[in-house]
């Protein structure tokens, strides 16, 4: 049985496709039949014409789980002497998306249990590898413990650097490192929480035609990815869908380039998307912009993106985001290290226990609630399984 995170869970009220890939089976207790009620109703849509939105599925029957993440929440242990230490992904504070989250979990942390002495260090743009080693050394010498690698691309240099230090716990957010004792691995169910925007993507296109913006080409950004194309064609099986990375594995510049976001951005919507979901880091701001430019629509990542301050300019566009919730998981990591009990930690920060999920920000997708949720139930009680490779 998986074990419940230690504090409690709020719930989540929150490309071109190639050519023969296949799209995620989606198992339903009950058949799902096609419906066509009117697009305001929010469970169903118009003729698929342009301008007019898809034909939609009716969401899928069934009571949500009768057990979910949202138990009492534990008090906060108390760890004054605490001293953490995180090593940030290329982005660091402010990059609006997934080192937020991580800042958001370590700064609630800070807050609850007592403590003040953390350190920060950021990432440089095309550092090699041994600059990461760097940065987890620094802090374990400098005697933080819990030391947290924001990041997969940590994952190599966590190896070499973890078994150096055994009397420092070590946590990395993406990657699963197993044989390590003295690291925990911190990850999560991407695909889960993409595909619930996917469905939100469908409901809300007039072209019926989105655009999906990755950073980076990796198996993570991939779970992205096939977790919206997923959602969109459950919910539309007609819907045409774009795709695009902004580099491929190994090169990171993906993730902090907004200006190639904003032209990927500009050619999908050329082509007819009118909403597009980007899981490309800061690279995400150029997605905004041109959207906003487009009188379109935009989903944002891993943070409640319509809160977010860096990107205020562009809120009036983005309809929800798809929260992954590395706040969670870091508060939860501090937590756990705290009570000196790393068992109370779930394998996997999925939809079941509210790791992932999407936001209702700015009222723009209010109506919709009811048929994300029964998506988001369906997967929770395992009738749909959403695959996480494209």
């Amino acid at each position: 049985m998986r074990r419940t995170p230690i504090w409690g869970r709020r719930s989540g009220a929150g490309g071109v496709r190639r050519n023969g890939a296949t799209v995620v089976a989606v198992l339903l207790t009950g058949a799902l039949a096609l419906a066509g009620c009117a697009k305001d109703s929010g469970g169903g849509g118009t003729n698929n014409a342009q301008g007019q939105g898809c034909q939609l599925s009716a969401p899928p029957a069934g009571a949500a789980p009768t057990t979910s993440g949202n138990e009492q929440q534990q008090p906060a242990p108390q760890a004054a002497g605490m001293r953490v230490g995180l090593a940030f992904d290329i982005g660091g504070r402010g990059d609006a998306s997934f080192n937020d989250a991580s800042v958001a979990g370590l700064d609630r942390a800070k807050a609850q249990m007592g403590f003040s002495d953390i350190k920060e260090l950021d990432a440089g743009a095309g550092e090699p590898e041994d600059a990461k080693q760097t940065r987890l050394r620094q802090l374990a010498r400098e005697g933080y413990n819990p030391v947290i690698a924001v990041g997969y691309s940590y994952a190599d240099s966590i190896k070499m650097v973890a078994p150096e230090f055994p009397g420092t716990k070590f946590a990395i957010i993406d990657e699963d490192v197993q044989g390590i004792p003295n690291v925990t691995s911190l990850v999560f169910a991407e695909e889960q929480g993409s595909f619930l925007v996917g469905v939100i993507a469908a409901h809300r296109s007039k072209n019926c035609h989105v655009g999906f913006v990755g950073g980076v080409k990796t198996p993570l950004i991939e779970k992205f990815e096939a977790g919206y194309v997923a959602g969109a064609k459950a919910a539309a099986p007609d819907i045409k869908i774009e795709s695009k990375y902004l580099s491929p594995a190994g090169d990171f510049s993906g993730f902090q380039d907004p200006n190639r976001g904003s032209e990927v951005a500009t050619s999908q919507l050329e082509s007819g998307a009118d909403v597009i979901y980007h899981a490309a880091g800061a690279s995400g701001k150029g997605v905004f912009s041109s959207v906003k430019s487009s009188n379109a629509q935009a989903i944002g990542v891993d943070s409640d993106q319509y809160n977010q301050p860096t990107v205020a300019e562009y809120k009036d566009v983005i309809i929800s985001s798809m929260l992954k919730r590395v706040d969670f998981a870091v508060y939860d990591y501090i937590a756990a290290v705290a009570r000196n009990d790393l068992s109370t930690l779930p394998k996997k920060f999925d939809l079941g226990i509210d790791g992932v999920g999407y936001s209702t920000s700015g009222g723009k997708i209010t109506e919709l609630v009811p048929t994300v949720d029964a998506y988001k139930a369906a997967i929770a009680r395992g009738d749909i399984k959403v695959s996480d490779k494209p």
